[in-house]
């Protein structure tokens, strides 16, 4: 059976482990990972209009990996649509690319549960193996955000070096041309971000796990000693 400090920290990484599983599913499943602002190109250009009559052809573009919305004024009022990323627009995109962020959320997930297991099994038994133990946590830690960190690279690289929200926000456009004044990247993919932080919190928790405190010195009694005068009386 374990210590009361390493059922502690074992206890607070499995914790960690969970938080991690929960911040990537939630950014797998929202649409928050790029916001931006689009101009209808096409509109604005028919009017001729000037640098303050351009924001009435201003819109906005949000999506994540599945799916996404956008709002473009052409001067014709507001439209709202809905992106869906499957299964026709990614054959537009780096397909590729996109396929291998999301495959390697997955991947980086499967890994973090693996850990958790770990973590939970280091609470309550102490391992005879080592790669169940210390050895083995810090691998499939370092696994998973290793795999996080390629999702959050390759996502990077679509977007910056692939135009991929101009890619998104022309889809279908068959009379207007949109043109993304600018891009930033959103809650979805800082959660991603979060989530790789997380494994690096459970390497550190694990290691506290090692930190040997001093057991408190429990004082016997004084036996009284017995003097042989005290016997002659």
């Amino acid at each position: 059976m374990p210590s009361l400090w390493k059922r502690i920290t074992f206890s607070v990484a499995s914790v960690l482990c969970v938080g991690s599983v929960v911040l990537l599913v939630v950014a797998l499943s929202t649409e928050r990972w790029v916001t931006g602002r689009i101009l209808c190109k096409t509109g604005a250009e028919i009017v001729n209009a000037s640098h303050p009559e351009l924001d009435q052809f201003i819109g906005d573009i949000y999506y994540g990996l599945f799916q996404g919305g956008k709002t473009k004024k052409c001067g014709l009022g507001k439209r709202r649509s809905k992106i869906y990323i499957f299964p026709k627009l990614v054959r537009t995109l780096n397909g590729g690319l996109h396929m291998m962020v999301i495959l390697f959320l997955l991947v980086a997930v499967g890994f973090a549960l693996v850990s958790l297991s770990f973590c939970i099994y280091n609470a309550r038994k102490v391992p005879y193996q080592s790669i169940k133990g210390h050895k083995g946590l810090y691998l499939w830690n370092f696994i998973a955000a290793l795999f996080g960190a390629l999702a959050m690279l390759c996502f990077l690289a679509a977007v910056r070096h692939h135009s991929l929200t101009e890619r998104v926000a022309n889809y279908r456009e068959n009379l207007f041309v949109l043109v993304v004044l600018d891009d930033s990247l959103d809650m979805s993919f800082w959660l991603g971000v979060a989530s790789i932080a997380t494994h690096f919190a459970v390497c550190g928790v694990v290691a506290m796990s090692r930190i040997k405190l001093p057991k408190p010195e429990i004082k016997k009694p004084e036996e009284p000693t017995i003097s042989s005068l005290d016997l002659l009386y």
